[in-house]
């Protein structure tokens, strides 16, 4: 165990039981890089966190002491893998507080999740003159498979709108039902803005009209406790490469009967009872989902990173940035020039900024000179930019092992890209 998971195991507030920083810190290899001759910054966390030690480790021990091919292999190295790889499921489920195991689906990410449910629930019971609503705040993975479906099907897309705060209009989200409303997609978090969206009360408003419900979480899982049972949602994506998990890997959790009822993403190998030239049975759920040889390290190596989270606590990681979005929020606020966009009054901590006079992909050029890393562009959520009147912006996103003079060396390298353009 790590010293910053033995001095944090079974914190629920960060402030309350000494979260330590500098000591999580330690975990995290990558953070001793220099860039520039400068200690990195790394602040594009909501693209891709990173990885501690422990996690690493995993991987490394899988790859090197444990690996084969999962399932049906009666030798030793398969039996490990499979066992191995098999209770990562239970893992996810506690994490999301799912009534089953069964209904968690292995996926390479966020995006194929989403892209599953729309071929494998969309396509089955979406048809023409169907509706399906969307909010102005997704990223494109839950925008553009549901387009395709409704090209596809003759269905039509409605769009929640949000206030200038980047806040959605609930009621409005109201109005936008109708006898022909299909499907709900959410994001839970807004990567974009940093918007927690109120979506245990949208998916209620869902379901009064007998309508399933979506829920993007990619933003969300790393940073809050997640409960689908709570939120009653009736699926629930998210990333591993967002939770200082690997890349390729993501889950997606279903209600079991929703999962029942759907039909096969992707055929292939192990997602099958028998096979015959005349007729296939699919396997049960989640299998007949997982079409082929499965990320096996993938998985285990998310598997370390919920537990590596879980022995910190959600509640202490979630205290720790609400700490750094706030005083991030006051001090780059407070640049004279610099416009903040995405200003909802419950936020994850994504911070997006504008700087006046100054191109988004020239202040990211520029921060980076001081070893600042974030991200620039429209984040996959052109729409969100449309809606704010900004071709791009200049994006900071926070994880638990940041801090506030990490957000002092932000202001400092903004403040001299000002310099530069001024003169």
């Amino acid at each position: 165990m790590s010293k910053a998971v033995a001095a944090t195991q079974g914190a629920s507030r960060a402030d309350d039981l000494g979260f330590d920083v500098e000591r999580v810190r330690e975990d995290f290899p990558i953070l001793r890089l220099k860039v520039n001759d400068k200690p990195l910054v790394f602040l594009d966390n909501a693209a891709s966190s990173q990885m501690p030690q422990q996690v690493i480790d995993r991987y490394v021990k899988y790859r090197t002491s444990e690996h084969a091919n999962i399932h049906r292999g009666v030798h030793y190295l398969s039996e490990v893998a499979t066992r191995e790889y098999e209770a990562v499921r239970g893992k996810v489920r506690g994490l999301l507080n799912a009534r089953e195991e069964r209904e968690i689906v292995y996926t390479s990410g966020t995006t194929e999740s989403i892209n599953l449910v729309a071929h494998g629930y969309g396509r089955k019971f979406i048809g023409a003159g169907d509706e399906i609503i969307l909010s102005v705040l997704e990223h494109h993975s839950n925008i553009v498979p549901w387009q395709m479906l409704a090209e596809e099907k003759g269905a039509r897309i409605r769009v929640v709108p949000c206030d200038d705060a980047g806040e959605l209009l609930v009621e409005e989200y109201r109005k936008l039902f109708s006898p022909r409303t299909r499907f709900v997609g959410l994001t839970h978090v807004s990567n974009a803005l940093g918007t927690v969206n109120p979506v245990k009360e949208m998916v209620a408003i869902a379901h009064a009209h007998g309508v399933p419900v979506l829920l993007d979480g990619a933003q969300a899982a790393p940073h809050l406790g997640v409960d689908v049972q709570d939120l009653d949602c009736d699926f629930y994506a998210f990333s591993g490469h967002k939770m200082c998990g690997p890349t390729g890997v993501g889950i997606l959790y279903g209600k079991a009967e929703h999962l029942q009822a759907m039909q096969p993403f992707k055929g292939g190998g192990d997602m099958i009872l028998s096979v015959t030239f005349e007729k296939t049975v699919y396997a049960d759920i989640p299998h007949k989902f997982e079409a082929g040889t499965p990320p096996i390290a993938e998985v285990i190596g998310l598997g370390a990173a919920i537990d590596y989270l879980q022995a910190i606590g959600l509640g202490a990681i979630k205290a720790h940035e609400d700490e750094l979005l706030r005083y991030a929020t006051d001090r780059v606020g407070a640049i004279e020039g610099v416009r903040l966009i995405g200003t909802a009054g419950h936020k994850a901590a994504v911070l997006s900024f504008e700087v006046e006079g100054v191109h988004p992909h020239d202040v990211g050029t520029l921060l980076n000179e001081d070893a600042v890393a974030v991200r620039t562009g429209h984040h996959c959520a052109q729409p969100v930019m449309q809606r704010f009147g900004v071709p791009a912006t200049a994006r900071a996103s926070f994880a638990f092992y940041n801090t506030l003079q990490e957000v002092d060396v932000l202001v400092d390298a903004i403040r001299k890209v000002q310099k530069v353009f001024a003169g």
